[in-house]
């Protein structure tokens, strides 16, 4: 049984890390799940964001130490976990869905460098936020390294990765490694709107203001523009604001160039 539940409501998918007794830490059979979901998300064209979130105190505190050892003894074995969670991680990275997380208590180690594969991270007022892999002889192995200095500088960066030290949400937020930051009884609520928000939004706009964001050019900023102003959305969009009322957009594409499994996963 895998620590991950996977459900849509309405035009969001949500992701639950639903381990809370082991303050949400990952196993690798979690991983693979979470990447099955998202796939099936991708291939539903009603679903237009994803939430990610988790049950109990703690967001969560990375890779489940106690699996992880029987693996570093098998080459095999560890070149394909190292491989699933980069397989993750660009998977979020990249999906034409606008991802959320929403961050509450401790949100460290592999936990970290999942909230830095997400595109808007809201953080509860009590949560903090470290890298504690150089405390025991580890490294990031799912983009940390790279993500986390692109995301607050490398200083601030390699301050956090060779200290190990937590931060606050507060100060996460003046380093710009968190987008909000809420009161602890209002993420749930606050997530979800921000969700349904991101929704309502044309699906190739965002798609594309996210990939430009995170990989684009000002060349390639010029050739999406000129994709996406003749298009449908554009002119709903135009119609709409000249007409003093909310647009209404086309339901979002199955997302291109990715391999969808032909079902739905189990846990759905």
């Amino acid at each position: 049984m895998t620590g991950l539940l996977a459900r849509a409501e309405g035009a969001i998918g949500i992701l639950t890390l639903a381990r809370p007794a082991r303050r949400n830490a990952l196993r690798p059979e979690d991983r693979v799940a979470m990447l099955a979901a998202l796939r099936h998300f991708e291939a539903t064209p009603a679903i237009r964001a994803i939430l990610i979130k988790a049950e109990g105190r703690d967001f969560c505190t990375g890779m489940d130490l106690g699996t992880f050892q029987a693996l570093r003894q098998e080459p095999a074995a560890l070149a394909a976990f190292l491989a699933e969670g980069h397989a993750l991680a660009t998977a979020l990275d990249t999906s034409p869905l606008p991802v959320v997380a929403a961050v509450q208590g401790l949100c460290l180690a592999g936990g970290l460098e999942l909230a830095l594969c997400c595109d808007i991270v809201l953080a509860a007022e009590d949560a903090r936020f470290g890298d504690q892999h150089a405390r025991y002889g580890l490294l990031p192995a799912w983009g940390g390294t790279q993500r986390l200095p692109r995301a607050i500088g490398r200083p601030r960066a390699l301050d956090l990765m060779l200290t190990g030290r937590w931060i606050s949400a507060a100060e996460a937020a003046q380093w710009g490694l968190v987008s909000r930051v809420l009161p602890t009884g209002a993420l749930a609520a606050e997530a979800r709107a921000c969700c349904a928000a991101l929704a309502a939004g044309s699906a190739p706009a965002l798609a594309a203001m996210k990939r430009l964001a995170r990989h684009g050019s000002p060349e390639a900023e010029a050739e999406a523009a000129m994709a996406l102003l003749p298009g449908a959305d554009a002119a709903e969009g135009l119609s709409a604001f000249s007409e003093r009322r909310q647009p209404v957009f086309a339901e979002r594409e199955k997302a291109g160039g990715n391999e969808f499994p032909p079902d739905p996963p189990s846990f759905f």
